[in-house]
């Protein structure tokens, strides 16, 4: 559980709430621009890992333990945060910190697929739905307490030069030079470098098996063999392309979603902030929650309804400007728009939660004990395969928009380049009835 505990921030201050918005705020040339490129760097980290994930994770399962895999990929993840503090306000050349981003991504996102390939020889079938929905919700405790941590005593206002509590940012962060937004980088790295500790010293991994050739090529040839029969096997496969376009909708809506409220909505770092915690704060209970009512219910009924919620606040954002709500024009300076927008942040963090929670459960009733590294790496595939396209096909439609031919503002180039994140969800959704769950059968 303190593995997902370790890992959050990462997803909270760098790919949500602090850094993706600074980025497109203050180092892209504009909002729009900034959108556009932060869906390339994150969609060819999620490329990397799409076509390796599978070969790692089926020698995984044959070589044993997977600690080390953890620890390595741990590593490049912790150097590529780090390194984020490099991003300075106005830089001339992005391509470097696209590159660190990337791999950032590419270093924490393969942890965990080690990391969840753990859990089943860990506790009985009918405990996993709980192990999980409480490790997601500890984990969104722990992004929201370093989000506080940064709101609260690092990121400070350029205009001001306070924190969200009236404070002087600690360390002598500069807030001119945003710097208390770049901290959000080796605060994640250390973070993580402290809090992944408990998982190795004290959780137990599988025994070693034979030699590493050996596990290479019985790996691959599990893989190919699993390949091969992989469309006969309706339920996992269904599962597979379902969960993919789902996850790809939730992570661009994670991904895209402080960049969205700071271009659309005019939202500081402060106010997104503010979101995140009320977001992470939802999320923990929807994780809990969810991981009680996939062990009573099963995770199927859990995935459908959390992905449905997530698509319609998905539509709601969309239609939210600093003048409108649901395409309807409002008072000018009414604050209703914010408000509407930390509802469906609300609601996102919760559906989220239990969403991501439940697909792991899910994921497990669709192969045996033996196979469970490769299922997860092929879960990775599947992800990442529509990782990239996610957050590409946002780049390239925001593009498209503000491009001479159809010549939309900024805005309008953002709200129309989010968009096809609801069609991910409706796939997502349609697949979904040709999934089966071995929660029945757990509880008989």
């Amino acid at each position: 559980m303190f593995f997902d505990w370790a890992q959050q921030p990462f997803h909270t201050l760098i790919i949500t709430f602090v850094f993706a918005p600074y980025f497109a705020a203050a180092v892209a040339p504009d909002a729009a621009r900034g959108q556009e490129l932060w869906g390339y760097a994150t969609g060819i980290g999620g490329l990397l890992i799409a076509f390796s994930s599978p070969v790692l994770g089926a020698i995984a399962d044959a070589s044993g333990p997977r600690k080390p895999w953890i620890a390595v990929f741990s590593v490049i993840g912790i150097v590529g945060c780090w390194m984020l503090w490099f991003a300075a306000p106005g830089m001339s050349d992005l391509t470097w910190i696209l590159i660190i981003i990337a791999v950032a991504v590419f270093g924490m996102e393969y942890a965990a697929v080690f990391n969840n390939a753990m859990m089943p020889t860990l506790v009985p079938r009918s405990e996993l739905g709980r192990l999980s929905g409480s490790a997601w919700g500890l984990g969104y405790v722990g992004g929201l307490i370093s989000l506080i941590m940064v709101l609260g005593f690092m990121s400070a206002s350029p205009e001001t030069g306070r924190t969200l509590i009236g404070l002087e940012p600690v360390l002598g962060l500069d807030p001119a030079m945003r710097e208390g937004d770049r901290a959000a980088g080796p605060l994640t790295a250390l973070w993580y470098l402290v809090f992944i500790i408990p998982m190795f010293l004290f959780t137990a991994d599988v025994t070693r098996k034979p030699a590493i050739k050996g596990a290479v090529r019985d790996g691959l040839s599990k893989l190919k063999q699993t390949l091969k029969r992989l469309p006969s096997e309706r339920s996992y496969f269904s599962f597979l392309i379902s969960s993919m376009f789902y996850r790809d909708g939730l992570n661009a809506l994670y991904a895209f979603g402080g960049i969205y409220a700071a271009g659309v909505l005019g939202l500081s770092i402060i106010q997104i902030g503010i979101f995140g915690i009320l977001s992470n704060i939802t999320g923990a209970i929807g994780a809990y929650v969810g991981g009680r009512m996939d062990q009573r219910f099963g995770p199927k009924i859990v995935v459908a309804w959390s992905a449905v919620i997530l698509a319609l606040c998905c539509a709601l954002i969309i239609s939210t400007t600093q003048g409108q709500v649901l395409f309807t024009t409002v008072a000018e300076g009414s604050g209703l728009p914010v408000l509407v927008f930390y509802f469906a942040g609300c609601l996102i963090g919760a559906a989220g939660g239990s969403i991501q929670a439940a697909s792991r459960t899910l994921l497990v009733d669709q192969v045996d004990t033996d196979r469970v590294t490769e299922a997860f790496g092929l879960y990775a595939l599947s992800g990442k395969a529509t990782s990239f396209i996610g957050p590409l096909s946002i780049a390239l439609v925001t593009g498209l928009a503000a491009s001479q031919a159809f010549g939309l503002s900024p805005v309008d180039a953002q709200r129309v380049g989010v968009t096809p994140i609801i069609a991910l969800f409706i796939i997502g959704l349609a697949l979904l009835p040709f999934v089966k769950s071995r929660h029945r059968e757990v509880v008989a």
